[in-house]
């Protein structure tokens, strides 16, 4: 089974468009380098691992036409579109656990705040 064929398997059994596979496959692939690699959403390596699989799979697309597709423009234009569907999701994860980390788990990252509270609080 190549490539082509598990892509058209996933879109069929899944009744998903390939659109959305991408945008999935692009979480996917995220998360899953962040766990093997134990490392944050905010470290850039899980990212980057996010890009080459992207620029891969398109790579794997064109060298796949055949000869007979002739349309490098509308081609072009679907690459794009995938990697922009791959990559948006895994991107604003990135950019909110770099710089906002606090936005989704609503912990503080200054552990004074907690301490004060903590001592401002009697205990019962």
């Amino acid at each position: 089974m190549d490539w082509f064929e598990i892509k058209n398997w996933l879109e069929l059994s899944t009744g998903l468009d390939r659109d959305s596979l991408h945008i999935y496959a692009g979480v996917g692939v995220q998360l899953f380098v962040a766990l093997i690699l134990r490392r944050s959403l905010a470290s850039p390596v899980p990212w980057l691992f996010v890009v080459v699989a992207a620029l891969a799979n398109e790579y794997y697309d064109y060298m796949g036409l055949p000869e007979s597709f002739g349309d490098a423009p509308k081609f072009f234009d679907e690459a794009v579109s995938d990697v922009w569907n791959t990559l948006l999701l895994p991107s604003l994860f990135l950019v909110i656990a770099r710089f906002w980390p606090t936005w989704l788990t609503g912990k503080a990252n200054t552990g004074g705040e907690t301490e004060k509270l903590e001592e401002a609080i009697p205990p019962s």
